[in-house]
């Protein structure tokens, strides 16, 4: 037997032997020093070192007990916070510092550094460091599983505007791929006249719904059909359908306003112009600059349709112009606000097919005098030999009626340029847009219109983005979106040392 020496003894504080290795230590219940208890003791035994953890390759989330699937990156808060909800018995210990050992990306295993402290044998503290190893299986989640079932939706979502020019349609997708509103869809089908949404949650639908209703101006229909009810437990299935209609009128479309909604809008001008369409639909009238702007409830409660929309614009040549006077200036009594960014003027005009044939001119009064110059060419529509079938235009005296209304400048050389910059669609194939004018048409109100691509995510082209502005021989004056308005354009290439097993592991959208 090994004796303390008196040494050893300090200020009355006993000391014994350790009974496994006879190292002098202080009193304890076990009687043992801390290598030696740790030999004995394991505060980790009913902590699992191997876990399997589930991975939906087809939406990539990782599955979150008990019922949740979620985004994660690797080597992220969220994957780590997974990890240890994964882990039975740590409840029994108290955890001290958790973090990733590094692991290759394609291994198909996530391996977590755990400290932890836990008491033993009547009190005594005991940390220890340990890594737990999880190798990721596929599993997919049920949504993916209902969605290769042909039968996974629960709610759907019909986008129509009853309209022959779409403009607002391809505005209204950039408009949801920029505010990401389209991430819950479980699947989107172009339409004839407009676009299909699919949700697995009523809830999911009824977001898009508020959503819509916050960028457009919209009326919606609600119904619901019974799939299948259990009576014993009172349980129902229904597939909720939500009909959103958006107002058949588009940016540059021409309308003629009922009477009693003229008097509403400020005793504007009965034929105005839509100059955009957002929340609200705003006007302007060509021939005095007055804007208005109406929302939904009142364009349903006197709704009306456009009289000629841009597929019906024609080039006309400006031959002379003259600057409206302030004073010279003639308004309604209670008129409206009058717009300042524009510029009243008297222009005398020539079709652009009869130049040179024709020499008779054709007076109007248009709003754009702050771009117009003699010798430009002009969109415009002429009332004058159009056959408009609507009942508000036919209530109107002739000589309230204009005989051209120009709607914007006409740049011809840019018909066949090369822009770039290029936008993203909700389908990859793009089939909202294919063989589509009206998409054309869009993307030139875009470089037009600065007030309207604030509102859309604008890339660069890497196939174009290198000509110059003028390399097609347009005119340099014409507007084009600048460099600092385009976004880059996030490609992900495949890694070259892949085995085929890692895509599954790899995150983010290109």
């Amino acid at each position: 037997m090994q004796h303390i020496k008196e040494e050893e003894v300090e200020h009355g504080v006993a000391r014994i032997l350790c009974c496994k290795c006879a190292v002098v230590i202080e009193p304890n219940p076990a009687n043992m020093c801390v290598p030696c208890l740790r030999t004995v003791v394991d505060i980790t035994e009913d902590i699992p070192k191997q876990v399997t953890m589930y991975f939906c390759k087809a939406c990539e989330r990782y599955f979150q007990p008990p019922t949740e699937w979620v985004h994660c990156a690797l080597e992220s808060r969220e994957l780590l916070a997974v990890c240890l909800k994964k882990l039975k018995g740590l409840n029994k210990v108290k955890l001290i510092d958790a973090g990733f050992v590094w692991t290759e990306p394609h291994s198909r295993r996530i391996k977590v550094k755990l400290t932890v402290h836990g008491e033993v044998l009547g009190g005594i503290t005991l940390q220890q460091v340990f890594i737990v190893e999880y190798t990721v299986a596929n599993q997919m989640c049920d949504d993916c599983h209902r969605n290769e079932a042909q039968d996974f939706w629960h709610a759907l979502v019909q986008v129509r505007q009853k309209a022959e020019n779409k403009k607002t349609i391809h505005y209204l997708e950039q408009l949801i791929l920029k505010h990401k509103a389209h991430e819950n869809t479980l699947g989107i089908k172009p339409n004839g006249e407009g676009l299909d949404f699919y949700y697995h949650t009523e809830a999911q639908a009824r977001k898009m719904v508020d959503f819509l209703g916050s960028v457009l101006p919209i009326r919606q229909q609600h119904s619901k059909r019974l799939i299948s009810q259990d009576i014993h437990s009172n349980t129902y299935n229904y597939k909720f359908s939500y009909s959103v209609e958006i107002v058949p009128l588009s940016k540059d479309s021409l309308v003629c306003l009922p009477k009693n909604l003229t008097h509403q809008l400020g005793s504007i001008s009965p034929i105005v112009l839509v100059q955009r369409v957002t929340n609200a639909v705003h006007f302007i009238d060509p021939t005095s600059a007055q804007i208005a702007e109406m929302n939904s409830l009142t364009y349903w409660r006197y709704p009306f349709k456009s009289i000629c929309d841009p597929k019906q614009l024609t080039e006309y040549i400006i031959m002379e112009m003259e600057i409206v006077l302030a004073k010279d200036r003639k308004f309604f009594p209670g008129q409206g606000a009058v717009s300042s960014k524009h510029v009243l003027a008297d222009v005398w005009l020539v079709k652009a097919s009869e130049l040179g044939i024709n020499e008779d001119t054709i007076h109007s009064r248009t709003h754009l005098g702050h771009v117009l110059k003699p010798g430009d060419s002009v969109l415009a529509y002429c009332l004058a030999d159009s056959n408009a079938n609507d009942a508000n235009l036919d209530k109107l005296n002739e000589d309230k009626i204009p005989d051209i209304v120009i709607v914007k400048k006409h740049y011809p050389d840019r018909a066949g340029r090369r822009r770039r910059w290029k936008l993203k669609h909700l389908t990859e194939d793009g089939m909202l847009v294919d063989n589509n004018k009206d998409y054309d048409e869009f993307l030139d109100d875009l470089e037009e219109d600065p007030t309207m691509r604030q509102n859309v995510n604008i890339f660069k082209d890497p196939n174009n983005i290198n000509i110059p502005v003028d390399a097609d021989e347009v005119d340099p004056h014409a507007p084009h979106i600048t460099l600092e308005e385009m976004l880059d354009d996030l490609q992900i290439d495949d890694d070259p040392m892949d085995d085929g097993e890692g895509d599954e592991m790899d995150g983010g959208e290109s």
